[in-house]
């Protein structure tokens, strides 16, 4: 069983410290500072055995060097980006099975904000590590990649199981809503969320993990194929990426 304990990091990051239940081993996704994310290791477990990346930018391998040094923790990212993540131990592509201890995670290739951005996902444990690709109620700048890609990479994610746990690289989760809820009136659900994501950040808590279940009802970057969507947005003839993509647009000028 996995166990998972989030950290927040900078202004608005969010590290992930991972722990195998059956065999003790310790890893942290996305550390994106050092200090920060050192001080819960050395409080809860000290040592790490891992460090997860699932893209390049600093503010998610910040921390890589330092903790592997102190650690000798062993790195696992994008095979794409051996280039830009220093002292990569597990290269990995989509499709490979990196086994943490008695959890298994497949690789999912997720392009888009970034060449070779990855996601880490057990099917096991129900959880998926998205980094900075689908966020609560949101999804990535396209930094690197293409529109197409990102699209892509979404749908990819949106076809597995509705019960599976979102943990994503940013609490963004209130802004997003106020675009859903500016270009997708007529969804029902995002009163109550925002009620919601209210009273956790009221109570300094985070809006994670979403799952992909309420991500479908409510991230309008997942429903580019819902009809009344494409009505509110005067495009009822476009197709869904053209959709995608008007709505990325807006989001960066948003």
């Amino acid at each position: 069983m996995l166990e998972i304990s989030i950290i927040k990091c900078l202004t608005d990051n969010y590290s992930y410290l991972i722990k195998d239940n059956n065999t003790d081993l310790i890893g942290i996704v996305d550390p994106s500072d050092f200090e920060t994310v050192d001080n819960q290791i050395r409080t809860k477990y000290k040592k790490l055995d891992f460090i997860l990346n699932t893209h390049h930018h600093q503010d998610h391998i910040g921390g890589n060097a330092e903790l592997k040094k102190k650690y000798n923790s062993k790195i696992v990212a994008s095979k794409i980006d051996e280039d830009k993540i220093p002292n990569i131990d597990y290269k990995v592509v989509e499709g490979d099975i990196f086994k943490f201890g008695d959890t298994k995670f497949e690789i999912l290739f997720i392009p888009g904000h970034t060449k070779g951005h990855i996601a880490f996902y057990s099917k096991l444990e129900k959880t998926v590590f998205t980094g900075d690709t689908l966020f609560s109620l949101g999804c990535g700048r396209i930094f690197e990649g293409t529109y197409n890609q990102m699209y892509n990479s979404l749908n990819k994610l949106k076809k597995l199981p509705s019960d599976t746990k979102i943990f994503c690289g940013h609490e963004y989760t209130k802004k997003n809503i106020e675009f859903c809820m500016k270009y997708d009136f007529n969804n029902k659900y995002l009163v109550n969320k925002l009620n919601w994501i209210n009273l956790q950040l009221q109570s300094k808590k985070p809006t994670l993990p979403t799952t992909l279940a309420e991500e479908i009802k409510m991230n309008i970057f997942l429903r580019c194929n819902i009809p009344s969507l494409k009505k509110d947005l005067k495009m009822e003839k476009a197709s869904d990426e053209e959709i995608f993509k008007k709505l990325r647009d807006l989001k960066d000028q948003f």
